[in-house]
């Protein structure tokens, strides 16, 4: 059961607890939230909790990027054989690919900009939300939570942080793709050649085309859960803070100054 009640009073809100995470306002770096569409469409967006066009632009992402074979192409221009990079590359597929790309830098950045002017109105009207939820299938509330232990899981696997702080769509999202990646990749295969001392056969196993997608994903699932920990702390500040001010800080209680009134 929800404990937050909205009428049409309030016209924007900082924040949305619901059983499936946390979607909040806070101010960003409209450059980072671009820079993270460049290193792989979709994440800009992701970040700004718009999960609808993150998840299109993630999903176009790995299907061109692996038509076009352009993982590959990068291998090979990175190692110096610029010739088989031309070679490998499907034109069709990577014509398609260069404004999808752009689009992807250019809305993230312009959508961060407007939500960051959102945000400042929201943080001046600071309305009342809610900051518990309750249903079937979870419960979710604000807390303060360590960011390093965040990032710790992140590392770990992709997707932990995020449920360590209750993101659970992004969290969802980003381990079934960090198990994707590994599996299509052959990394783990490479790990044990690695382990038996069997190098050549660790380079050989890897498929550069998966590989690549990797770094960025854990980059991403440790930033996230960084960011959206420090965020959700001050959130948790926030609410406490205009909660005591509402309920405590008008009384005034008349503090005795001699033993007759105290009488």
């Amino acid at each position: 059961m929800n404990n937050f009640n909205p009428t049409n009073r309030e016209r924007r809100f900082k924040a949305h607890v619901s059983a499936i995470g946390t979607t909040q306002l806070h101010l960003r770096n409209p450059y980072m939230i671009a820079w993270w569409s460049a290193a792989f469409p979709g994440f800009g967006h992701l970040l700004l909790s718009k999960y609808l066009r993150g998840y299109a632009l993630f999903l176009w992402e790995i299907l061109v990027n692996n038509m076009s074979n352009l993982n590959i192409a990068i291998v090979y221009s990175f190692t110096g054989n610029i010739g088989m990079a031309k070679e490998v590359l499907e034109p069709r597929w990577l014509l398609l690919y260069i404004p999808v790309y752009i689009f992807a830098i250019w809305d993230s950045y312009r959508t961060s900009v407007d939500m960051n002017k959102v945000f400042i109105l929201a943080e001046r009207e600071n309305a009342d939300f809610n900051s518990y939820t309750i249903a079937a299938l979870e419960i979710n509330y604000l807390d303060k939570r360590r960011p390093l232990m965040a990032v710790v899981w992140s590392l770990l696997t992709p997707g932990l942080g995020q449920l360590y702080i209750h993101r659970v769509l992004t969290a969802i999202f980003t381990m079934a793709f960090i198990i994707v990646f590994v599996y299509f990749s052959n990394v783990l295969v490479a790990i044990h050649y690695l382990f038996i001392g069997e190098i050549g056969q660790a380079t050989q196993a890897i498929d550069p085309q998966w590989f690549l997608f990797m770094p960025s994903h854990f980059g991403f699932a440790v930033y996230d859960s960084y960011v959206n920990t420090v965020e959700n702390n001050k959130l948790f500040e926030s609410e406490q803070r205009k909660f005591l001010k509402e309920n405590y800080q008008n009384y005034r209680v008349k503090i005795p100054i001699s033993a007759d009134e105290v009488k």
